[in-house]
């Protein structure tokens, strides 16, 4: 059967990023047979293990290719707590060979993570778009509840002074925390020696599980709980703003337990969160362009082969209890595929579209090499290692950082957004023209369900055509215009139609609403 998702444009930095991604990910496969269950997940790359957090962000990239979406998530909700606690991860094999041989079920939470129950919604959204199955979603609705539930009242989650998640000192959302020298190795427990605060990267997470949820309560037909979790979000996002935003980046750590750290000017620190915040839409433009400019500035000041940083700068070597935690290691300033590939969907989405496409270009380089991507690089360009790494089991096809980069490529570049479920409402934002690319063509789809939308998009000198062929959809057309361009008319079949025009940055863009149904053709005459 021939791939549903792809792009050709005649440049294989972009139309080869998506087999090469495939390719990873097909090797990142874990299949396991549990209580007499088949689940089949995504193992993290440092991990023989289903990781919530890893798989999550992984189904960006294999929700294209993977015919089952939904088996992991339903173990996870199946393993639920009573209290709506979510599991971290569950595995079958030995995690930590030699020494450990035992093939049991192994399942494992994390005590000082606070934003695995987002996680989890996240992928039961993901699994529901690509399949299409209300269903399935319907029978996990109870389960989304209890977790954000869970999330926002256990007193190990939330602050009720502030009305926001709270957790442990830790490295943005990474699994550790800081002890100040009370523990002697990496800290995962909470404990009268914990330090608390706000982490604006796990209150933009449950800002979009939120929203993720309302959308499936609206299709579901139940308008007041959609109405309900839209409001929360809401409310959310606007303390969320007001609690951790500084003025040019989200703080990395809003503390609630004082305390000072040596060696580490903790009010500079830009950590990963930043543009995941602006894909979740908690930011304006304004503080998007902000974050954006702040990345580029310090990819040029600090001589990073990438901006792609875990959190810059990095907090002194060895003081959550690792010796290999060094600066310009893992998530204390290692260079983070994870991150580009957040970073370019921002790009594009906010008007810096070289920058997307300069992300794009350098991870198909980056990967080129050897037919190889690991979760992070040092600043210089080296890749982690078994020796480097806190994990002895680091493997080359991280599909982490592949499927961000990928979403970063399909979502950002080419443009489809799937705003509903198996594409049957989309925003379609073809940006091709920012690459130097008049030709193209785009198919994007679920293998799962067989859901898929394509395109062929044409750019010459007064105007911009596009065909879409899709069964049935709504879509908001947008479109990157030359700079310069002045709109005559937009239109379809030969019939003149409205349209609307926005400056994001120095970008202009026409958009306009469509509705679909098996193909249509689109052109946009400018002089």
């Amino acid at each position: 059967m021939p791939d549903l998702t792809y792009v050709k444009t005649g440049r294989p930095e972009f139309d080869e990023l998506i087999p090469r991604i495939r390719g990873f990910l097909e090797q990142d496969t874990m299949d396991m047979m549990i209580d007499g269950d088949r689940i089949r997940g995504y193992r993290s790359p440092d991990t023989p293990a289903v990781w919530l957090r890893d798989h999550s962000d992984m189904m960006r990239g294999f929700r294209h290719f993977e015919q089952d979406m939904t088996s992991a998530v339903t173990h996870f909700a199946n393993t639920q707590a009573h209290n709506g606690r979510v599991f971290d991860y569950f595995t079958v094999q030995p995690e930590k060979v030699p020494c450990e041989r035992e093939n049991w079920c192994k399942y494992v939470r994390v005590p000082v993570e606070a934003d695995v129950e987002y996680r989890f919604v996240n992928a039961a959204f993901i699994a529901w778009q690509a399949t299409g199955d209300d269903a399935w979603i319907r029978s996990l609705i109870p389960n989304l509840e209890r977790a954000l539930k869970y999330a926002f009242t256990h007193p190990w989650r939330w602050d009720p002074e502030l009305e926001l998640v709270k957790r442990p000192y830790t490295i943005d959302s990474w699994d550790f925390a800081y002890t100040a020298g009370s523990h002697d190795w990496l800290q995962f427990q909470i404990d009268d020696n914990t330090f608390w605060g706000i982490l604006h990267g796990d209150n933009s997470g449950y800002y979009q599980a939120c929203q993720r949820i309302a959308t499936i309560y609206s299709r579901l037909g139940k308008p007041d709980k959609a109405s309900h979790w839209r409001r929360f979000a809401e409310g959310l996002k606007v303390r969320m703003n007001q609690v951790c935003w500084n003025g040019a980046f989200y703080t990395h750590f809003v503390k609630k337990t004082p305390v000072e750290i040596p060696g580490v000017d903790e009010a500079s620190q830009l950590s990963f969160s930043n543009p995941m915040n602006i894909n979740r839409g908690v930011t304006s433009q304004e503080q998007a362009s902000s974050i954006l400019r702040e990345y580029l500035q310090r990819g040029q000041n600090t001589g990073a082969f990438a901006e792609w940083f875990s959190i810059q700068p990095p907090f002194p070597e060895g003081i959550f209890g690792d010796e290999k935690i060094v600066e310009g290691a893992y998530c204390n300033g290692g260079i983070m595929p994870l991150v580009g590939g957040e970073l370019a969907n921002a790009y594009f989405a906010s008007g810096f579209e070289a920058e997307g496409v300069e992300t794009l270009k350098r991870y198909y380089e980056l990967i080129s090499k050897n037919n190889e991507t690991f979760l992070w690089y040092f600043p210089d360009g080296t890749e982690s290692t078994v020796d480097t790494s806190t994990s002895p089991d680091a493997t080359p096809t991280d599909g982490w950082g592949s499927s961000s980069m990928l979403c970063g490529l399909v979502e950002g570049l080419a443009g489809v957004k799937d705003q509903g479920k198996t594409l049957d409402l989309v925003s379609l934002t073809p940006r091709w023209s920012a690459a130097g690319i008049n030709s193209a063509e785009v198919q994007v789809g679920y293998e799962c369900s067989g859901a898929s939308l394509r395109y062929t998009y044409q750019e010459n000198p007064n105007d911009i055509n596009i065909q879409v062929e899709t069964p049935q959809s709504q879509a908001r057309i947008s479109q990157l215009l030359p700079p310069g361009a002045t709109i005559e008319r937009v239109t379809a079949h030969g019939e003149t139609i409205p349209f609307r025009t926005r400056s994001i940055e120095k970008s202009q863009y026409i958009y306009f609403d469509a509705t679909i149904n098996q193909g249509e053709d689109f052109t946009i005459a400018f002089r």
